[in-house]
């Protein structure tokens, strides 16, 4: 499982500022407790968790659930791409 966490900016874009592997099998809550961490009180912070293998992975199904219907654009600060298609 990877978490992704980063934020919302103003122009409807999502910025992923982390990626944390965690296992298949974590809890729930303690995914939930990670990402609270991680985002603290980060003005228009978000958080996911994807079931897949990889960084990569998890950005585009990122992309494909939150972003792409809204017509943005995924940016990873973790790895240095952008995702618009």
């Amino acid at each position: 499982m990877i978490l992704l966490t980063g934020r919302w900016t103003w122009e409807g874009n999502l910025v992923i500022e982390t990626s944390t592997h965690l296992s298949d099998e974590t809890p729930d809550k303690e995914v939930d407790a990670k990402a609270d961490e991680l985002i603290s009180d980060e003005y228009n912070g978000w958080a996911a968790s994807f079931l897949v293998d990889s960084h990569r992975a998890a950005c585009q199904e990122a992309y494909e659930t939150y972003v792409k219907d809204e017509g943005g654009k995924l940016t990873d600060h973790v790895e240095g791409i952008l995702v618009d298609d």
